[in-house]
């Protein structure tokens, strides 16, 4: 399979690039700082390509669609913090190529955001809190997963509201979904969910040890979708293939 590996110098993208690169992938490498062999833009490949593999920034989005959807070539867009009128310039390109979106590439993520559903229908008047631990340097906060496991508790409580930490006097409403944010050291990314009664608690967590996972999931999610017709695919798409 031949990649296009965009944010190649990146932690993410040299980890996308060594694990394809052992797998036998053919990889053309984009980066805007450049280097030997590497393009420094999208639009300077003008060769053939199976997928596009992002792991640069949200702000990307916009040069993603116009090229994927330009020339033809599937997209796994890896990254996080996309603004809602970036995913729907995302959602615009999948009308004629396939698009793979996620907000975590951990297949063990996936499989948190379905046991979440499941203890929110099973638990429907509990209280829920997630709180979601990174590095140091992470930009976005709440993280992008840590959003995604509030819809998808919401999915089963459309009544729920989400309240992003907490501050003042105020009692914690019934309906309420607590969202928490911590950044310290070189944490790859934990999310914790809670499910509390006043006689049980219930604990749902996700650890990630090293930053490779992610990678591999996006590695996944390409060779899933170089054969699906065009559309906007995540993480259910692939459990459920």
């Amino acid at each position: 399979m031949k990649i296009i590996v965009n944010g190649a110098m990146g932690r993410m993208g040299q980890h996308v690039c060594r694990i394809a690169g052992e797998a036998g992938a053919d990889l053309i490498m984009v980066d805007r700082i450049g280097g030997e062999g590497v393009y420094t833009a999208l639009g300077d490949y003008t060769g053939e390509a199976d997928v596009v593999i992002d792991f640069t920034s949200h702000a990307s989005a916009g040069e993603l669609a116009e090229f994927c959807a330009g020339r033809g070539i599937p997209l796994v867009a890896a990254t996080t913090g996309y603004t809602p009128e970036e995913l729907a310039l995302l959602e615009q390109a999948a009308e004629k190529v396939a698009v793979f979106q996620s907000f975590n590439m951990s297949v063990g993520v996936a499989l948190l955001v379905r046991l979440v559903k499941q203890a929110s229908a099973i638990f429907g008047g509990c209280d829920v809190e997630i709180i979601e631990t990174h590095h140091n340097r992470k930009a976005d906060a709440p993280s992008g997963t840590a959003i995604m496991l509030a819809n998808a508790v919401k999915e089963e409580r459309p009544d729920s509201e989400f309240v992003y930490g907490r501050s003042g006097q105020h009692k914690r409403q019934p309906n309420e979904v607590g969202i928490h944010a911590i950044r310290r050291g070189n944490v790859v990314g934990e999310h914790e969910v809670i499910f509390g009664t006043d006689y049980q608690t219930i604990t749902l967590k996700h650890q990630a040890h090293d930053r490779a996972l992610f990678a591999e999931g996006a590695l996944t999610a390409a060779n899933f979708i170089v054969n699906q017709a065009p559309g906007f695919y995540h993480m259910d798409d692939l459990l459920g293939s």
